[in-house]
């Protein structure tokens, strides 16, 4: 085993203590997955006492048992401000017992008291109806990580280190988890750790060797091969091992210690003598035997140290008298009479070793960030406004003034150090370039004179893992900041099931009145898929919007702004709102601009609006409306309003422009679901709506159903048509060009059905001009690349 200074010799007493407290533990963690009655054993154990159906994880729960343990002696000798991060998320049972035992459980769910009775409710809850999960979820005081999909304890830990100076993030990864991508990813994240003005990240690696059904890959690495991959990563590498439990104690013991005294002092170091260099942060390989302390074998098979004790080592307890026993010389073999006292309260000497208030890792205030939200000082967003005198008369990037509003944001939160952008290598791509004249990407390994704005001390975030920009983000948030994740829309979908679970987890958060609200994870994809020229088709795909779509009204927004005043105009929306998932989805090319900062403002406060000076209905019922979700979609559903104005002007035309998709639900389904009346006042009750969206058609299909006639809302949108070419080629290819617009509206016009055969011709020709066009002069024809709108 690595030595360093600083570790300090426990009595073979506070050892002792120390095994009995894990013994109670252990005790508690078996009693959840198994008991609803008799809780202490004050009688002989009866099938009756036994849950209907046994549920939970075993396995993992004895190595967390005893880490968590370890961690409390640790907080209380060096009064450590410490939150504990379980990524063997099925871990639940353990890290309940432990906030139980140490007090935070019942102070949050009094019903939970520490008493008999209380034990009792606590067994009975767990994974039964009504009840309490068997990840390390939500309801968990303490938790900040839920673990049911394995992959991100690292970087949500080191998201939840950044800018916490003083704050230690243990983080205990399975060694199944280690398998995954996104965790294998993480491992770097030390190279954008900066220990002067950051906490940092303990990894505690726990090899059991076995997932559900067969050996872990690190799990069969020899020692040797371990140290050598994670030095390689730059860690300073601890082994602690073993099956004798005193012996694993004082190992573990001296192991902390020395990590503790590793972290302060490189943090000691950069914080009076400056950075020099990544330091080899230390990280704890932990080898025990799967199910440790459970049943040996099992009518001859042998279950500890193998997958069999994966989850519950015994089966069919209430009808087998034998694994009844067994069962019961289980749980006594904890001894609980010696771990409780005569009130059924955990012995005043082990009760003795949990650290007190906020200093108890289940009730660290990190681990419930909203109590340490700070608001975030925005400007006046109105003052980054694009000019627009005339509505699509001009052109200019989306997103280049929200770069600038970006980077006064910086520039007014510098002080309190609470906001970070995260972005996969894509912020001058993106056009928010802005950022860097006051920020620099962060980076602590070695920097050469021709790069680009790095600094250990900046805050943009680039890395290229989706995975790693939105875990860390999701720690960020969750210990109390504030952040933006942007970046490409196709990759999005990397992010995709991470993004699924953090909208679970803050659907959870809602229904816990002690759950303080946080800031919202804002996304903003860009780079998408009707401008990725040069990127082609695999890089077309926005599917993001789907996935948002199936979460629950409470949590998720989308947004598809048409010109920058109203990126600007949601953009500051989403950054103060909080416990949502805000989805922004705007084109970084350049675009024409259609509303002035004030109107932008009323029509993202509305959500949608009828744009009158498009169309020509005026204040009377239309033949057709127009409506259109999206950058692009805007612009050809009014170049497509402007050519039917000029080619049929007695088709009367409403545009109606959604900016806020929810809109469009019923207000059953979304508090944003426009009424009955105002949803008709914009589409009307019977006419054809013509819908150009953004993304996949079969969206706006859910999103109205269950509005007046939904049948009539004809809807194009991007349908896997795509490849490397030109911009208007893009919509061409998936028939939401203008021309196919016009085509949809005199085909459900048929009052004028004997004025438009040679329209529908003209456009047919239109679009084979177009074809012939683009592949002699390899860019779109000059009356689409350059269109305005002319009155």
């Amino acid at each position: 085993m690595s030595t360093a200074a600083g570790a300090r010799t426990l009595s073979q007493q506070q050892l002792e203590l120390m095994h009995k407290y894990w013994c109670a533990a252990n005790y508690l963690t078996v009693g959840q997955i198994y008991l609803q009655e008799n809780p202490l054993l004050k009688e002989p154990l009866r099938p009756e006492h036994i849950k209907p159906r046994l549920l939970g994880h075993w396995g993992t729960s004895p190595g967390l048992n005893l880490i968590y343990v370890h961690l409390n002696r640790l907080i209380k000798d060096y009064d450590v401000d410490m939150i504990f991060l379980a990524g063997p998320g099925h871990g639940g049972p353990a890290v309940i017992a432990n906030v139980y035992l140490e007090g935070t459980y019942s102070e949050i769910y009094p019903e939970v008291s520490q008493d008999e009775q209380g034990l009792r409710r606590l067994f009975r809850q767990f994974s039964t109806p009504g009840g309490v999960p068997s990840h390390v979820g939500v309801p968990i005081p303490g938790s900040i990580h839920e673990g049911g999909e394995l992959g991100y304890v690292l970087a949500h830990a080191f998201g939840a280190a950044f800018d916490n100076p003083d704050l230690i993030v243990a983080a205990v990864v399975g060694d199944g988890e280690a398998e995954t991508g996104p965790l294998e990813g993480s491992w770097k994240s030390i190279k954008f750790l900066n220990p002067v003005r950051d906490g940092a990240v303990l990894p505690i690696l726990h090899l059991n060797e076995y997932k559900i059904s067969g050996p872990t890959v690190l799990g069969r690495t020899s020692d040797e091969r371990i140290e050598q991959l994670f030095s390689g990563h730059g860690y300073h590498v601890y082994f602690v091992e073993g099956d004798d439990p005193l012996a694993v104690h004082r190992s573990l013991a001296d192991t902390l210690d020395r990590c503790y005294h590793e972290i302060r002092g490189y943090q000691q170091q950069a914080r009076t003598q400056g950075l020099s260099g990544v330091p080899r942060w230390p990280l704890i390989v932990l080898r025990t035997p799967k199910g440790w302390t459970g049943p040996k074998a099992v009518d001859g098979v042998p279950i500890e140290g193998t997958f069999r004790a994966h989850q519950v080592p015994l089966e069919g307890v209430r009808t087998n008298p034998a694994h009844l026993k067994l069962l019961e010389d289980w749980l006594r073999s904890y001894h609980p009479e010696e771990l409780f006292d005569e009130s059924r309260r955990l012995h005043p000497a082990l009760a003795a070793l949990a650290p007190q208030g906020e200093r108890r890792m289940g009730a660290n205030p990190h681990a419930n960030g909203g109590k340490l939200l700070v608001d975030l000082r925005l400007p006046d967003f109105r003052s980054y406004a694009v000019d627009v005198s005339k509505p699509a008369t001009s052109y200019y990037s989306n997103t280049r003034p929200l770069g600038v509003f970006l980077r006064d944001i910086f520039k007014e939160n510098a002080e309190q150090a609470n906001f970070r952008y995260f972005c996969p290598d894509e912020t001058n791509s993106n056009r928010l370039g802005d950022v860097f004249s006051v920020q620099n990407r962060t980076f602590l390994e070695r920097i050469l004179p021709s790069d680009d704005h790095l600094s250990p001390d900046g805050r943009v975030m680039e890395v290229l893992s989706e995975h790693l920009c939105e875990g860390w983000l999701e720690g960020y948030l969750l210990t109390g900041r504030h952040g933006l994740f942007a970046t490409y829309e196709a990759f999005a979908m990397i992010a995709d099931s991470m993004i699924i679970q953090y909208s679970k987890w803050l659907e959870g958060a809602r229904a816990l009145a002690w759950r303080a609200p946080i800031a919202s994870l804002n996304l903003l994809l860009t780079s998408t898929c009707w401008r990725n020229d040069h990127n082609g088709f695999s890089h077309q795909g926005p599917g993001l919007i789907d996935t948002l779509l199936s979460r629950r009204g409470s949590i998720a927004r989308i947004y598809l702004p048409p010109d920058a005043n109203c990126l600007l105009s949601v953009a500051d929306h989403c950054l103060r709102s909080r416990d949502y998932i805000n989805l922004i989805v705007v084109d970084k090319q350049p675009h024409l601009q259609y509303l002035s900062m004030a109107e932008a403002i009323e029509h993202c406060r509305r959500g949608l609006s009828i744009w009158s000076w498009a169309g020509n209905a005026e204040d009377g019922e239309p033949d057709v409306v127009l409506a259109c979700a999206g950058d692009v979609m805007t612009m050809e559903t009014v170049a497509a309003a402007w050519w039917l104005r000029r080619r049929l002007p007695q088709l009367k035309v409403r545009v109606v422009n959604v900016v806020d998709l929810m809109t469009l639900y019923p207000p059953e389904l979304h508090p944003h679901g426009l009424d009955r009346a105002t949803f008709v006042a914009h589409f009307t009750e019977e006419k054809p709506v013509i819908f150009a969206f953004h993304g996949y058609q079969r969206a706006v299909h859910q999103l109205v159903h269950g509005r007046p006639n939904p049948a009539r809302f004809h809807v194009r949108g991007y349908n896997e048509q795509g490849t490397t070419t030109t911009p208007f080629d893009m919509v061409v290819l998936n028939e939401v060009s203008r021309y196919h617009l016009c085509l949809l509206a005199m085909e459900h016009a048929p009052r004028l059905r004997h004025l438009t055969a040679p329209l529908v011709r003209e456009c047919e020709e239109q679009l084979r001009e177009h074809h012939r066009y683009i592949r002699e002069h390899l860019e779109d024809m000059p009356e689409i690349r350059d269109w305005t709108w002319t009155d």
